[in-house]
């Protein structure tokens, strides 16, 4: 009882480079250079904690100053050896780098960096937690790291590499420590138990392994901490989940199972009884992104690497495949990113617990009908229009007009937009297709003698009101307001034809837009639809004398009468075109489809509006107000307003 209890981690520290667990390539490269005295004035150990950095450094120094030295295999029974094995050296300096941080303790270690090694081969400081020196203090390390006085090492170790000058480290030789891998630690924990005399499982020590993060201290101070409640029975993995208050695997089992099946009830009342055990509200959902983390596994990894990567046992390894079938992998990883957004939500929340219980509610509510392929048939039956089986279902009385008729409708109206004014009027352009130049009609067809439709006039030389058709149709087919306005009120068609249009302007900036500027393109548009060709040609000019004066045919717009009436026959209303014939009915009748007229047509056809409505002709650049800007008379007649003096 008196003597003094030794750690187990300090214990069965390694003393040679052999007992060293993992890191055999560092082991091989300290052994060659011991081997081949090539020994280097500074090195760089670096890696994560209890991996073996400082423990390799003590190994390195008393391999260097053994009286049987350098030698990979130190006596261990030589002052030296037994020096550096109590920590009492005087030729290998071990410092604190973290309390030891300043410029005047980097200059008191320059102080004595020049005086001799006193019963040693070697002078060796190993600065521990170098990465916590100040920039001061690694700045004048900088020149004696690069050239030391003769049989000085310096051996640097840190867990922060990246914390460390590079000017210091590119002075050094490197070294990086890895994890540790849990097979090795399972190992020597098996060795380090059976030499104790502790009852442990295998399972344990794999449980061991696992919460060490690839550290051989950590795991060995876990296990020195459960020696102390070794009995009759071995311990077990549920004592060291009690111990670190870890959840066991069945309790998480069923708490995942409920959020799977989405039963919030269910998963309410385990977690009732969890959160009454003890276990804190972070540390719940902690060890259930873990149990999600194994099942993500377990759904996508061969079996061969399962058991590795998982540290599970086999049947806990077969109740994970049977639960991961209800699930796919997307669902598991949302419910691992929804678990880890809860758990910072928990740490930073003043109350825990409430955060707690609406995370697992809401989990068990987010796997019901997410799963991939309902969500396709999903999809693919409102992308083919098909009508929800949810929806309700109407008893109405049925219209008068069936949708299918409303949409025949509609369709006839589309195809008589080149035709004479007793037809319906075309749909609005948003569900309209563009105006196109009418086939003149052959001589050898006779064409249908109905009472409500005129007859196709023949195709003759464009004249005036041809022109006045063709210009009305092609403006028809521009979609923007503003530019089909401008075209009105300062364009005048001369020729418009598929071969070549020519137009003037009276305005010499507008011209240029339209014969070269931004506007060119809407006009080749316009035309290329109108003629059902590509790349129509247009001229646009200034007016001159001689030419005659030509202005689309002004109409009206018939509205239909309720359904179930009998059509109303249009208004006729003046052409203002001058011609040196009479006009032709078709060419009295011609339609001009705007937005505006094919807008009032639809919205007449839907609803059901009564009586008709007639469309003011347009208004004659003599009736716009004289002394106005531009702009302001291109809004009067866009608008058909009027200035009020």
């Amino acid at each position: 009882m008196n003597e003094k209890y030794i750690p187990l981690y300090r214990k069965y520290r390694p003393q040679k480079l052999e007992e060293i667990v993992g890191q055999s390539h560092i082991k091989k490269a300290l052994t060659n250079a011991i081997s081949m005295g090539r020994i280097s004035h500074a090195y760089l150990f670096t890696g994560p904690r209890g991996t073996g950095k400082t423990s390799t450094a003590r190994i390195f120094a008393k391999s260097l100053n053994c009286k049987d030295g350098p030698t990979i295999t130190p006596c261990g029974v030589c002052e030296n050896c037994k020096d550096i094995t109590n920590s009492v050296p005087m030729d290998v300096i071990e410092i604190d780098a973290a309390s030891n941080r300043k410029v005047e303790d980097a200059q008191n270690i320059l102080e004595k960096v020049m005086y001799a090694p006193v019963n040693s081969r070697y002078k060796i400081y190993i600065i521990d937690e170098v990465h916590m020196l100040s920039n001061t203090a690694f700045n004048a390390l900088l020149k004696t790291l690069e050239e030391p006085p003769k049989n000085v090492v310096f051996i640097l170790a840190t867990t922060e590499v990246h914390k460390v000058l590079d000017t210091i480290k590119s002075r050094c030789q490197r070294f990086d420590f890895k994890r540790i891998t849990t097979d090795d630690i399972v190992k020597h924990l098996r060795y380090i138990s059976d030499k104790e005399n502790i009852n442990i499982t295998d399972e344990a020590l794999f449980t061991i392994a696992k919460n060490s993060a690839g550290g051989m201290r950590d795991s060995i101070a876990l296990l020195d901490q459960l020696s102390i409640l070794d009995g009759e029975n071995a311990i077990s993995t549920d004592d060291i989940n009690n111990l670190l208050g870890r959840i066991s695997f069945d309790t998480l089992n069923a708490l995942a199972q409920n959020i799977i099946t989405s039963n919030p009830q269910g998963a309410i009342e385990v977690l009732e009884n969890i959160y009454n055990s003890g276990n804190e509200p972070s540390q719940i959902l902690e060890n259930l992104l873990g149990y999600f983390k194994n099942l993500l596994i377990v759904k996508n990894c061969k079996p061969e690497i399962i058991f590795e990567l998982t540290q599970l046992n086999e049947a806990q390894i077969k109740e994970l495949q049977n639960q991961s079938q209800d699930l796919e992998t997307h669902q598991i990883t949302f419910l691992i990113e929804k678990t880890s957004n809860y758990v910072k939500e928990v740490k930073m929340a003043t109350n825990a617990r409430l955060w707690l219980e609406v995370g697992v509610i809401d989990l068990a509510n987010l796997t019901e009908n997410t799963k991939l392929i309902e969500l396709q048939d999903r999809l693919t039956r409102l992308e083919g229009g098909a009508v929800p089986t949810s929806a309700p279902t109407y008893s109405a009385k049925a219209p008068e007009r069936s949708v299918a008729e409303i949409q025949n409708q509609i369709k006839s109206r589309l195809a008589a937009a080149t035709q004479p004014k007793n037809e319906p009027v075309a749909p609005p352009q948003s569900f309209a297709k563009p105006v196109t130049a009418p086939e003149p009609a052959k001589p050898s067809e006779k064409t249908p003698t109905v009472e409500e439709f005129s007859p196709m006039p023949k195709s003759k030389p464009a004249q005036g009101s041809d022109i006045a058709t063709l210009w009305g149709m092609m403006l028809g087919n521009i979609s923007s307001v503003p530019t089909r306005a401008l075209l009105k009120q300062w364009a005048n068609p001369i020729k418009v034809s598929a071969e070549e249009t020519i137009f003037t302007m009276k305005n010499e900036v507008l011209m240029q837009q339209f014969s070269s500027g931004n506007k060119r393109q809407v006009i080749t548009d316009a035309l290329d639809t109108l003629f059902g060709q590509t790349n129509s040609k247009f001229t646009v000019r200034l007016p001159q004398a001689g030419d005659a004066v030509i202005k689309p045919v002004a109409q009206s717009v018939p509205q239909p009468k309720p359904i179930g009436s009998a059509p109303a026959q249009p208004k006729q209303q003046p052409n203002p075109s001058a011609t040196p014939e009479p006009p032709k009915p078709v060419e009295e009748e011609a339609v001009d489809p705007t937005i505006e007229e094919n807008l009032m047509a639809a919205r007449a056809d839907v609803g059901g509006l009564e009586g008709e409505k007639e469309v003011q002709p347009q208004k004659k650049p003599s009736e716009l107000s004289i002394g106005h800007s531009d702009q302001v008379n291109m809004v009067m007649d866009l608008f058909d307003g009027k200035i009020i003096e």
